[in-house]
């Protein structure tokens, strides 16, 4: 299992970013993990990842609390299949990838600057394989 973190934008606030970063290499322990900038018009993410469950953020998509998504990253290593998360930029995903997606996920009802999101869907990653390997951080 592999873990994609993609993001459509500039990544600007660095400290937001470093948080993001943090998260992700700390995961690096349980799953490969990889984070980068996309251009939906320069990257086809289905030809890419045609098996991977696919789970796009998206303020109208279906809220998880963290023992539903441990349980969604859990689902997912079993199969042995790759996660492929997807932040959109300042104009949300580009509309026809949303159908695609195996999921849509919000992360709060309230709006977050990108970066935020991506720190806070880092660390939610972070806490579904240390629940799942019974480390002390979700405590």
């Amino acid at each position: 299992m592999r873990i994609y973190l993609y993001f459509i934008g500039k990544p600007r606030d660095q400290h937001s970013n470093a948080i993001a970063e943090e998260f992700l290499k700390r995961t690096s322990r349980y799953a490969p993990c990889e984070m980068r900038e996309i251009r939906p018009d320069r990257f086809d993410l289905f030809a890419k990842h045609a098996a991977a469950a696919k789970v796009f953020l998206d303020p109208a998509g279906k809220v998880l609390d963290s023992s539903k998504f441990t349980a969604l990253v859990e689902k997912n290593e079993n199969e042995s299949r790759d996660m492929v998360f997807l932040i959109g930029g300042h104009d949300g995903l580009p509309p026809e990838w949303k159908p695609r997606a195996d999921l849509l996920l919000s992360m709060s009802a309230m709006t977050w600057p990108h970066e935020l999101a991506r720190a806070m869907l880092a660390e939610q990653i972070y806490r579904a394989f240390t629940t799942l390997r019974g480390h002390p951080y979700p405590r």
